[in-house]
């Protein structure tokens, strides 16, 4: 099979995530509106948008932490029901926020499997086993990584974020969500987390990666989704804007002309 061939086939594969029409409204306001937005294996989309734009209320429905008030989710091309944070984790959604929620006053190994531990037959931890695992998804993540016994709360912020994403991909997550994943970090971090999504990218793991950081965003998503006032503005090819032209889009809550969008179902539905 050629190349070329290979590559229709890819293109032809329904998104790993669509989100489709989501509405999200809190008392009467609405914090989402009308919006789709689709992921694909191996892709980085960056979300960005202004304070209270909508961007961690929309992933927050993919998540499953919020319910949206309409619109539909398809997972590979399937429509699917996300009430809670169980079915996101169930249908290989993982999220990590900003905060990372690790257990600072231990290791690397229990962090991983905090709440899902292995058992050993005499009903203790298997602590040799979750080690074991925790270094081989590391291997596959951040190889330098050697914090295996240290508690978490003496590691780097990078090392934090490996040790936050481990514990994700070792229970097979296929879609990332990542919360502002460089903020509060020194340039050696960020350069870290950096090599960790790209990493992950190569894995083929798709991941909505929600930043500030417009620089972050540029190096390291493919598409860029754009929101203003619970409303997507627009998804765009990296390669087809600028960074002025994608500050517009957040501040004047328009696609410049000439940019094409990217998600056909949305250019479909307008």
């Amino acid at each position: 099979m050629t190349l070329k061939a290979v590559t229709q086939m890819a293109d032809a594969r329904p998104p790993l995530v669509e989100m489709r029409n989501i509405y999200v409204s809190f008392g009467g306001v609405h914090a989402v509106e009308n919006c789709t937005i689709d992921l694909h294996a191996g892709e980085v989309v960056g979300l960005v948008g202004g304070n209270g734009a909508g961007k961690s209320t929309l992933m927050k429905v993919l998540s499953g932490a919020y319910h949206a008030d309409s619109g539909q989710i398809l997972i590979e091309g399937k429509p699917v029901t996300i009430n809670n944070p169980r079915d996101a984790k169930a249908l290989g959604i993982e999220t990590i926020y900003q905060t990372l929620a690790l257990a600072d006053n231990v290791d690397a190994p229990a962090n991983v499997f905090l709440g899902r531990e292995l058992m050993t037959r005499f009903n203790t931890l298997d602590d040799v086993a979750m080690e074991a695992a925790t270094r081989n998804v590391m291997g596959r993540l951040n190889p330098v990584f050697k914090g295996f016994k240290t508690a978490v709360k003496a590691l780097s912020g990078g090392q934090r974020q490996s040790v936050a994403i481990a514990r994700a991909i070792h229970f097979n997550a296929r879609i990332l969500i990542m919360d502002e994943p460089t903020a509060a970090l020194g340039p050696a971090e960020t350069a870290q987390v950096r090599d960790l999504i790209k990493q992950l990218k190569k894995e083929g793991i798709g991941i909505f990666l929600i930043s500030h950081e417009i620089h972050d965003v540029f190096d390291l998503a493919d598409r860029i989704a754009v929101m203003k006032t619970a409303r997507m503005v627009g998804t765009v090819n990296k390669d087809d804007v600028n960074i002025d032209q994608v500050l517009a889009m957040i501040i004047g809550g328009t696609v410049p002309p000439g940019v094409p969008i990217t998600n056909a179902y949305a250019e479909a539905h307008v």
